[in-house]
């Protein structure tokens, strides 16, 4: 079957990403990338802003077990999030996929998704589908601590994320502000601790922090010695630890657990148009993706990102996801647009 497939857009920063920036399309096997996206009558239209390998992973197998057509394009959180609510019931997606929940909550608040079927939430561990009904989790990540084993050792690391705002930490940390992971990081800590003591520290994140692209620099930087920790997700030291460990041969990863901040876990979020044209084939898809097989081959994607499914495990190289104690955070309120105007306020964007 034939699939095309979108060449993401480039990282931006955060307040950039709220644009509706165009999206290159591209066909599967190295086509030339094209201005405009035109989508392929008779193809499941699937918005995506997860990994590419493990979107691909699941049209394909979605396409074997059903002989349904889809085509993918690919995005940023942010950006495609606002675009779907800028097309409104005019877009094209039939299903949308992110990589955080915030960015499923922008297009659930704006009206614009469909109830999510009973039988596919039903298939996702409990605690990660909205009592809305209009979404669910796909896949999760957790908040971690990465640092350099040879600047410090790991009686030294402070005891929670908000330590970062002290003084001792000036220039001694790093993150990637600009990115949807961070922002997603910090609606987990506006929902847990508030609106005074996240902007407080926020407001402390000019002055302490090195600032880096993404996740990946970030982590290379503390491998680097730059900084003596950063935060990020963690798959990425795993899935770096699984290779040749050219960024993260001289770092490990700290847990922040007690459900503290640091310890924040993210979903990735599926949902389904409430525009759809197809809309039996788009609950199809959510539910296969949702499904053993589906969380089967997200698991063996190599994305190290934790399975949610029930009745399957995660890869046995990460921690438990029930053991990681995250805070207490309803993921389906998490407020993306508030967390802009805060970091937009601290002088951060």
């Amino acid at each position: 079957m034939k699939r095309k497939h979108l060449v993401p857009l480039n990282r931006r920063p955060l307040l950039a990403a709220l644009l509706a920036l165009p999206l290159a399309l591209s066909a599967c096997g190295g086509g030339e990338a094209k201005e405009s996206f035109e989508a392929e009558p008779g193809a499941l239209q699937i918005y995506s802003s997860q990994h590419r390998n493990v979107t691909e992973a699941w049209a394909e197998a979605f396409t074997d077990a059903t002989g349904i057509e889809t085509q993918v394009r690919e995005g940023q959180d942010s950006s495609m999030g606002h675009m779907i609510v800028e097309e409104g019931d005019a877009s094209p997606a039939d299903v949308f996929l992110t990589e955080n929940s915030p960015a499923m909550t922008v297009v659930e608040r704006a009206g614009l998704l469909a109830p999510v079927a009973d039988e596919t939430r039903s298939q996702v561990r409990e605690g990660m589908a909205p009592s809305s009904g209009r979404w669910t989790a796909i896949a999760a990540r957790s908040t971690v601590l990465v640092y350099n084993t040879d600047q410090i050792s790991e009686d030294e690391l402070p005891t929670s994320l908000m330590d970062l705002a002290r003084p001792e930490w000036a220039g001694r940390w790093g993150a990637a502000p600009g990115g949807a992971d961070f922002q997603a990081i910090v609606a987990g800590m506006l929902a847990d601790r508030g609106e005074a003591e996240t902007r407080a520290w926020l407001e402390t994140l000019t002055d302490n922090a090195e600032v880096y692209q993404n996740n990946i620099a970030t982590m290379k930087a503390v491998s680097a010695g730059e900084v003596p920790v950063g935060i990020m997700y963690h798959y990425y030291w795993y899935r770096d630890q699984a290779g040749d460990k050219q960024g993260s041969a001289h770092t490990a990863l700290h847990y922040f657990g007690r459900q503290d901040p640091g310890a924040f876990v993210s979903l990735s979020a599926g949902g389904v148009l409430a525009s759809s044209d197809m809309p039996d084939e788009a609950q199809q898809f959510l539910a296969f993706i949702t499904s053993p097989e589906g969380q089967q081959l997200l698991v063996d994607s190599g994305s190290m990102e934790y399975a949610v499914g029930t009745g399957v495990e995660s890869d046995p190289a990460l921690p438990r996801l029930e053991d990681l104690e995250a805070p207490p955070v309803d993921p389906f309120t998490l407020n993306s647009d508030e967390v802009l105007a805060l970091m937009t306020d601290a002088g951060i964007l």
